[in-house]
């Protein structure tokens, strides 16, 4: 990102301070002497020159921007670092506001403040004019540094989204090819394991069948049951779970693996750690699958070994399988397809490790991945910790600086008077504002009575202080904050919600956005009941309340009182200074200038509200059509493969389980080899065919799972839940609505994580959304809406930040006309 001419800046603030001095004391013909010339040059020239360096040197810019207006303020005449002195050190303080962290920020403003207040009391006592001054600097360090923190924030948002947006275009073009190479990798598990163990079985069978018949009926009734699994194992890659949700765990799939090649006569040592669900996990149950299934191609019989340990930094996996048995034939030894090795290490490789494999020193052989090992959770470092110590002791000794003459010189005692300066009571209302605009997030009500009370309190302080400056300056400093809280009602109210640092609107209780926010339920009375039942009115029923207690009741908008509130304040100090004109000449005047400056207030905070929302609709719909783009890609790719898989694989296996059951154990073999080569003529056309199809199929609620893997590869965490209540097979509209639904649903859920449940109970399909701020949004629901009454479904909103769809599992009336 480009960046302007820093030496820009610098520059036009020394113009301004020739202006201020020695400019404006050269007009009035008082020339200034050689001497202070010469120091007003060094102190501008090292202020301006060290503000050119301030993106590089942000923190010690602001400490000799400080440092040189601090030491030719004495020598100097008053004004002659006026503007350096203010504007510059504000400009170093914003650079640390928009290039350093919040703590570094608040530290350099807080100790500034601190700095010039200690330097003030050791000069002289804190006078009327010199409070005011101390309120009015740590005024513009505070608007400097809110400022400032808030364009890091945006700028980092924006730089968050489009990095967003990036991510989801290259997952939205990467999310077909997953998916092919994962239905790729699934089907050759399912024919290399599978399916080689019939044909394993059956061999071993047949060899045997004179000396061990009974070795017949166990191969059939084994390749039975393994024809049902693999039937049960391609549907599960045609339409893969969403969610690992009642699931075996990684230990007992791993287990029951080996106990799996233990009945088929493969004896396996297995050691394994507890491993938890993810990635590493599945690498590691693919590898030793794969492992074991070669053992029992290559060397039926042979003993072999599972180890798996599972560390801190690293996850060993070794099976070792040992060398073939004299005189047992391998029956499984022509069916490898070449892939194996190759997709062992992609498995790996996208786990984050790495694989190798070759022949042992006693003609075995050894498959050995190093994967990663448990993640270690972010503990605070040493170094950031002594890194904070070390800053805020050296902003402790710069602010404790002053001080030194004060104890080592015996200064005279100074006779305190017995009045409060209005510059402390002024300070101390600065202070309570700053600290009630803190809570205006968490309790709002009591943030803006707070801040009417403070407002009330200055005009009262200036005549305690007997303050004799401008009669409008303690009303205007009080209606600083009112403005802050005002424009963050109003950037609230314009972006329909709020975020995690963002405040609520006024009026809204905890958890809820304005639009949607709860009303007092309202109770019918009795004498009205008894009226209405004299005339021969219905009474009210359970229903009608319940649409009445929705009825939103109108509360007094923020922007009225802090306009009343503070033309009061003004009012009131005018009034007591004296004045010529008339009471009501004061309360108009007094009207017309405060009324347009909180409306002004207001207004910047609802466009930029406005702002922020229509830049986060456009990057969710464009997030929204990227992620709907990949899943259409990704199930087209799906329904093409799984095509293929219909009329081939699945046709042959249920040929083989047929033989099976037959008793024709001779056939069931050829069936499984048959099935065998379909599987891997189907792989290979896997990747000859990867030319997206023109017309794709509409997504269905099969597809939930390519849904959820493209919002969690753009970052969002999303969990989807299917209970077995759930019917494998949907009517059509049914199926795609609850898909489309599930898809508006999980793009209007934002950055925040989303749980989506799916359950069927008494003929109704139930989809329920949690975590989906955007829920209540009147185009959220307009488009939820749609889909649901065209079904004659309901939907519901509540409790906060959850929708609940309801879509009838029969064909109504809305099916129909759509049919």
């Amino acid at each position: 990102m480009k960046h302007n001419d820093d030496r820009l800046v610098p520059v036009l603030l020394l113009c301004a301070q020739a202006l201020v001095w020695p400019g404006a004391a050269l007009v009035r013909g008082d020339a200034p002497s050689v001497s202070a010339l010469l120091v007003a040059a060094l102190v501008a020239g090292s202020v301006t020159g060290v503000l050119t360096l301030r993106r590089s040197r942000p923190v010690a810019t602001l400490v000799v921007v400080a440092a040189a207006c601090a030491l030719g303020a004495g020598p100097l005449p008053a004004g002659a670092t006026a503007v350096l002195g203010t504007a510059g050190a504000a400009l170093a303080l914003w650079t640390v506001a928009t290039g350093r962290d919040t703590f570094t920020t608040l530290l350099c403003g807080t100790s500034l403040a601190v700095w010039q207040l200690v330097h003030g009391l050791t000069l002289h006592r804190l006078s009327d004019r010199d409070g005011l001054d101390l309120v009015l600097t740590a005024l513009l360090y505070a608007t400097t540094c809110g400022a400032g923190l808030l364009a890091r924030r945006a700028r980092r948002a924006r730089r968050a989204d489009e990095h967003l947006l990036r991510r989801a275009e290259s997952e939205r073009h990467r999310l077909p090819a997953v998916e092919r190479r994962r239905m790729e990798r699934e089907l050759h598990d399912v024919s290399a394991h599978h399916l080689t163990a019939v044909v394993v079985t059956a061999g071993a069978a047949l060899g045997l069948r004179e000396t061990r018949p009974e070795l017949t009926d166990e191969a059939l009734r084994f390749a039975v049951e393994t024809g049902h699994e693999v039937t049960r194992a391609l549907g599960a890659v045609r339409a893969p779970a969403p969610s690992a949700a009642g699931l075996p765990s990684p230990e007992e799939r791993l287990l029951g693996l080996v106990a799996g090649f233990r009945r088929i006569g493969q004896p396996v040592d297995c050691e394994a750690d507890p491993l938890p669900e993810g990635a590493v996990a599945d690498a590691v149950y693919a590898i030793v699958r794969e492992a074991l299934t070669n053992g029992a191609r290559y060397a039926p019989g042979a003993p072999t070994r599972v180890r798996c340990r599972y560390g801190d930094d690293r996850t060993d996996v070794v099976v070792t399988s040992g060398a073939p048995l004299p005189g047992t034939p391998a029956h499984g030894a022509d069916l490898g397809g070449g892939r194996g090795q190759g997709i062992l290490r992609s498995r790996a490789r996208e786990a984050g490790g790495t694989l190798t494999s070759g022949p042992t020193a006693d003609g075995g052989w050894e498959v050995r991945a190093v994967l990663p090992g448990r993640t270690v959770g972010p503990a605070d470092r040493p170094g950031a910790r002594g890194y904070r110590v070390a800053q805020v002791t050296a902003a402790a000794g710069l602010v404790l600086q002053p001080l030194l003459p004060v104890v080592v010189i015996r200064a005279e005692d100074t006779p305190a008077g017995s009045s409060v300066s209005a510059g402390v009571l002024f300070a101390l209302l600065a202070a309570a504002q700053a600290v009630t605009l803190l809570w205006l997030r968490r309790a709002p009500r009591t943030a803006y009575g707070v801040l009417a009370v403070l407002a009330l309190l200055w005009p009262v302080a200036a005549a305690a202080g007997d303050y004799g400056g401008p009669v409008l300056l303690p009303p205007a400093l009080g209606a600083v904050a009112t403005c802050l809280a005002l424009a963050a009602d109003g950037a609230v109210r314009a972006g329909g919600g709020w975020s995690r640092s963002s405040p609520r609107p006024f009026r809204a209780p905890v958890g809820q956005p304005a639009q949607e926010r709860a009303e007092p339920r309202e109770r019918p009375r009795r004498p009205r009941r008894i009226f209405r039942a004299l005339v021969g009115q219905p009474a009210q029923g359970r229903g009608e309340l319940r649409e009445r207690s929705r009825r939103p009741l109108t509360f007094p908008h923020p922007l009225a009182g802090a306009t009343a509130v503070h033309t009061a304040a003004v009012i009131t100090a005018v009034l007591d200074r004296g004045t010529g004109l008339p009471a009501w000449a004061v309360v108009v005047v007094a009207l017309a200038g405060t009324g347009p400056v909180m409306y002004a207030a207001h207004h910047v905070g609802t466009v930029r509200g406005r702002r922020v929302q229509d830049a986060r609709t456009a990057r969710d719909g464009r997030l929204g059509a990227l992620t709907g783009e990949a899943v259409r890609d990704a199930w087209a790719e799906r329904r093409r493969i799984a095509g293929g898989l219909e009329t081939t694989v699945l046709a042959r296996t249920a040929d083989m389980v047929a033989e099976a059951e037959a008793g024709r154990l001779d056939a069931t073999a050829e069936r499984a080899r048959e099935a065998l080569t379909a599987m891997r003529a189907l792989l290979d056309t896997v990747r000859d065919d990867e030319e997206r199809p023109a017309l794709r199929p509409q997504p269905t609620l099969q597809a939930l799972d390519l849904l959820a893997r493209q919002c969690r590869a753009t970052g969002r965490e999303v969990d989807v839940r299917l209970t077995g209540r759930v019917p494998e097979r949907l009517p059509a509209a049914v199926d795609l609505a609850a898909y489309h639904a599930a898809e508006t649903v999980l793009a209007a859920g934002g950055d925040h994580p989303t749980a989506l449940d799916l359950d069927a109970v008494d003929g109704t399909l139930t989809i329920t959304a949690a975590g989906v701020p955007s829920a209540a949004h009147p185009a959220v629901r307009e488009r939820l809406a749609a889909r649901v009454e065209a079904l004659d479904g309901a939907l519901t909103t509540g409790p906060a930040d959850t929708v609940r769809l309801m879509l009838p599992l029969a064909p109504g009336d809305g099916e129909k006309r759509e049919r």
